[in-house]
């Protein structure tokens, strides 16, 4: 049996649903996620309508020069951790000029990052206008259960300042 994005990330559909509904986009940097973001979002049928695109920034090089992550807070605080992944969202947020950003960064596993960070150590952050709110998930239960961990949390994270947005809670 094969398993459907769209049946594997329900909330998927229901933010789409909600970004079209409110006619606010979205634009993804993914590290550790490789993308699953981006496709379980695009999964969802109309899904143009309110994506405007992201990169997967493996590397820190590609994290600074594609998002504007500034080279020093990647060595102060590594490329896992909340201020890089606040950064990524805010950076796709600019770069692809969209409502929301999603900056996802971590350890996806089985072993400890270059940074000696565990497996599991995710960061995921929703940059608007508002500005940017973080999430730290730190649980090892395998690379592919913590990839998608990660983007059940970025998917909540997205609908809750969507939701703050269509209330008028936002500028």
């Amino acid at each position: 049996m094969t398993v459907q994005l769209v049946d594997a990330f329900p909330e998927a559909r229901a933010l789409g649903e909600m970004l079209r509904r409110s006619h606010l986009t979205v634009a993804m940097a993914e590290s550790c996620t490789g993308g699953l973001l981006g496709a379980a979002l695009t999964a969802v049928p109309g899904a143009s309508a309110y994506i405007r695109g992201g990169v997967i920034a493996y590397a820190d090089d590609v994290k600074a020069d594609h998002l504007g992550v500034s080279r020093h807070l990647l060595a102060t605080h590594g490329a896992v951790s909340a201020p890089v992944a606040e950064a990524m969202a805010a950076g796709a947020r600019r770069r692809y000029d969209a409502d929301l950003g999603v900056g996802i960064t971590g350890v996806a596993g089985p072993d400890p990052g270059g940074e000696g960070k565990p497996a599991g150590l995710v960061f995921i952050a929703v940059a608007s206008a508002a500005g940017v709110e973080s999430e730290r998930l730190e649980r090892d239960a395998g690379r592919e259960a913590n990839r998608s961990t990660a983007v059940h949390s970025a998917l909540r994270l997205c609908r809750v300042a969507a939701e703050r947005i269509a209330a008028g809670e936002e500028p």
